[in-house]
């Protein structure tokens, strides 16, 4: 995949949060925060009125402890609660899939026993199988929750990255971008997303198809995303350097008269 163009001030920003801004841990408690991102996630979403949101399949308070202080729009749970730049929090409701998430609650207890290399996630209106600890079940796991979800049609089956996930049809992060992009301050914007997993494609394909710029991290592999970033570190390497250039030239406007912009005059801007 080729490297993604510089991002515009004028741009919407949409980020994943694990394997995209932060490395993935053998436990989801277990990532690290480096100390200087949520300022950084802050001057990003200063320079763009607010228009900066991350995406994730963390539920909205795990985001909020992760990127304390910072505190913006933000989608958890693929998109199932949302919370808009006014703070106001929207709840996709599915009630046959709350029926359908009581069904498989105690198969999925019972799969993970006392094995302590599982982590079952109960997020209320989507649960979900860590197996990082225990790969060489995850032919067995996923089976399981294929044979599962088929029998369920209110649920969809998302298997990502050492975790299988159950959540409401109708409800992913491409459905969620469209609805922060109907709003302000989004609403008008070139909308820009990085992710890194198959869990994010629903977010390229919405991204892609508004003219915007998909990213994927990771190595190259068939994707939505038609621009590609090598590692998370490499993100926060873009970002960073997109909050310097947005800075630079707000910095440089200030110093110029009012009658000229950073692009005339070059001659004695040297």
């Amino acid at each position: 995949m080729r490297p993604p163009p510089p991002l515009d001030a004028q741009m919407a920003l949409f980020l994943d949060v694990d394997g995209t801004l932060l490395e993935i841990a053998p436990r989801p408690q277990d990532v690290s925060v480096p100390s200087g991102l949520p300022a950084l996630l802050g001057e990003l979403a200063r320079q763009r009125n607010g228009a900066v949101a991350l995406v994730s399949g963390r539920p909205l308070d795990e985001i909020d402890r992760l990127f304390q202080p910072w505190r913006g729009a933000a989608a958890g749970l693929h998109g199932i609660v949302r919370r808009r730049a006014d703070g106001a929090v929207d709840r996709v409701a599915n009630p046959a899939a709350a029926v359908a998430l009581d069904r498989l609650r105690p198969r999925l207890a019972t799969l993970k026993g006392a094995e302590t290399g599982l982590i079952l996630e109960d997020h209320i209106w989507a649960l979900a199988l860590h197996y990082r600890a225990v790969p060489e079940r995850e032919c067995e796991i996923r089976a399981l929750a294929k044979a599962w979800v088929q029998r369920e049609p209110a649920l969809r089956l998302i298997a990502g990255k050492m975790v299988v996930e159950f959540q409401p049809t109708g409800s992913d992060k491409g459905a969620a971008i469209a609805a922060f992009l109907a709003e302000p301050p989004f609403a008008g914007r070139s909308p820009v997303f990085i992710g890194d997993d198959v869990t994010d494609e629903d977010g390229f394909a919405e991204v892609s198809g508004r003219g915007g710029i998909a990213i994927r991290v990771g190595p190259p592999k068939p994707s939505r995303a038609a621009y590609g970033l090598a590692t998370v570190e490499a993100v926060r390497r873009w970002l960073a350097a997109a909050g310097r250039k947005v800075e630079a030239t707000a910095s440089l406007e200030r110093q110029l008269p009012a009658d000229v912009s950073p692009g005339e005059n070059k001659g004695e801007l040297g």
